[in-house]
């Protein structure tokens, strides 16, 4: 699905273009359609995005994550820091979340410059869509909006030096209780959004920037969870709009896709008889002996906790939607002469049972062991993640945009940066080297 070009509004100031758009709802046949009516196959028509299998993230980067309320809610952009953080620390990535909610790509166009550009980062997502898509049947002037504020930011940041992931919407799941007009259904708001998300990739391709399919993996994640648990297990979150952990869980695996992580956490292989044992890079061997080897790691695997799986609101519920565990989160243990019929490992204070062949071909420790060496330390570092992306949301809504920022705004940025240090350092501090063991046994009776 191709979107038409038109030049004589696509060249103007985004508030000139805002402006004559939105006369043009009063003034039908003014202005070109920027779209047909959408022509939709079962369930939508989805332009097929590429596959994204390079890394986008560069040393040293700092990334800007960008979006409405769904952003401001602090979840997936958490589970991204604490991602980056613990699970790819050899990339240094520092991150900086600007939610706020309520907001269009229009709204996010003005304070760009002030509230973004002014710490200089190298990479930034977006996510809108939401607020544009005006919780209404989809038009051609809602969809030009869109595309023409989407393209001016994200030309912005390319003009400042960062690199744009686009993100586009997600899904409702109901029509929300704000929305007063009678008429529009669950699916006519999800076209109007899928709209949206094909002309999200189409300013993404025509501007060489990244893209992340947030609609798709939440509409096949909504589709499944309510066939399998019901109405009451919400991914777009029980508004319709705001999702819990599990949606939001989803919500990052579709940033972590756009950004083209690779997801090899580590991998630790033992030899058996030889009593040796080598490890990937970011994880030190320090000791084999009789079954039992002691790591010292420098990398974690994100950790979410034992959970409910027919409730909404954690991350370990949302893992079962989407393959995060496969495609982001791989700690491999591979036992290369593993010739029993049956071996249990033991990891912390907990144990499975895996065959002989499973362990020679490799298992993942992170997603088999809910509760393991690096739970503890983890929520440690996710917790000062959450303190500092808090601080954030203030820094920008009540310091900037309040009467401290009106009066001396540089003054104002000095202030709150020495106020905000101190919640950065304190992701550092936690994020410390854990040492573990390994401990696997073959249960007597089980050798060939």
């Amino acid at each position: 699905m191709q979107s038409n070009r038109i030049p004589r509004v696509s060249q103007l100031p985004p508030w000139i273009a805002s402006a004559l758009i939105a006369w043009s709802v009063f003034a039908p046949g003014w202005l070109p359609a920027a779209r047909a009516a959408a022509a939709v196959e079962a369930p939508y028509a989805l332009t097929e995005a590429p596959k994204n299998r390079r890394l986008l993230l560069r040393p040293g980067d700092r990334l800007a994550i960008c979006g409405d309320s769904i952003t401001e809610q602090r979840m997936y952009s958490r589970i991204l820091e604490t991602y980056l953080t613990v699970c790819t620390p050899e990339l240094g990535i520092r991150v900086r979340q600007y939610g706020w909610s309520g907001e269009r790509a229009d709204g996010f166009f003005e304070r760009q410059q002030n509230d973004v550009l002014r710490f200089t980062p190298t990479i930034a997502t977006t996510c809108y869509g939401m607020n544009d898509h005006r919780y209404r049947p989809y038009e051609p002037w809602i969809g030009e909006l869109y595309r023409i504020h989407m393209d001016a930011v994200v030309r912005v940041f390319q003009k400042a030096g960062a690199r744009v992931v686009i993100g586009s919407p997600g899904t409702v799941g109901k029509v929300p209780h704000w929305v007063k007009d009678a008429g529009p259904t669950v699916d006519a708001l999800n076209r109007n959004l899928a709209e949206l998300r094909n002309l999200a990739l189409k300013v993404a391709e025509e501007r060489s920037a990244g893209f992340a399919d947030v609609f798709t993996p939440m509409w096949e994640a909504d589709r499944a969870a309510r066939a399998k648990y019901g109405t009451n297990y919400a991914v777009p979150g029980q508004d319709g709009v705001h999702p819990d952990w599990a949606g939001q869980l989803v919500m990052a695996y579709a940033f972590l896709d756009g950004l083209g992580l690779g997801g090899d956490i580590g991998t630790v292989s033992v030899n058996l008889r030889d009593g040796t044992a080598t490890s990937s890079p970011g994880h030190q061997i320090r000791s084999v002996r009789d079954g039992t080897i002691t790591v010292r790691s420098s990398k974690y695997p994100f950790c979410a906790a034992p959970a409910d799986p027919t409730k909404d609101n954690t991350i370990r519920s949302g893992m079962q939607w989407v393959p995060f565990q496969e495609r982001f989160n791989r700690l491999r243990l591979v036992v290369k002469d593993a010739k029993a019929s049956q071996y249990t490992v033991t990891w912390g204070q907990q144990s499975r049972t895996y065959s002989g062949a499973a362990l020679r071909k490799g298992v993942n420790l992170a997603a088999d062991f809910e509760i393991n060496p690096f739970s503890e330390a983890f929520q440690k570092v996710d917790e000062a993640v959450a303190a500092k992306q808090a601080y954030e949301t203030k820094q920008i809504k009540s310091e900037f945009h309040g009467a401290a920022g009106k009066s001396n705004m540089e003054a104002t940025v000095q202030r709150t940066e020495a106020e905000r240090e101190p919640l950065a350092a304190a992701i550092r501090a936690a994020f410390v080297p854990v040492e573990h063991t390994l401990v696997i046994t073959a249960p007597s009776g089980n050798r060939r």
